[in-house]
């Protein structure tokens, strides 16, 4: 599989290491009422889509960056690779 890093350009998934579910971007505010149902759902509660998912990658063997690609769990297509960065400022726009 080749992930198309938005910097480096097209590099071999072998490069990178799987790390889960991008929704891990949106950490629960520790100071938060309710706080512990938050981090229990946060840490043990994961979606198993069949279809296209978020997902979070980093590569380990390159500039250490972390992806959010966006991949088919059906066909393994890959139709977006952004900076996890990116894609966290943006979420923290829209709140």
């Amino acid at each position: 599989m080749i992930i198309n890093h938005p910097l480096l350009g097209p590099r071999d998934a072998a490069e990178f290491v799987y790390k889960g579910d991008a929704s891990l971007i949106d950490r629960p505010d520790g100071m938060a009422d309710g706080v512990e149902e938050a981090f229990h759902d946060y840490a043990y509660l994961r979606d198993n889509p069949a279809g296209e998912h978020q997902e979070l990658w980093y590569h380990e063997q390159g500039d250490r960056s972390w992806l959010v690609v966006t991949r088919d769990t059906l066909t393994h297509e890959i139709t977006k690779v952004e900076l996890a960065r990116d894609v966290a400022r943006a979420r923290g726009r829209s709140r």
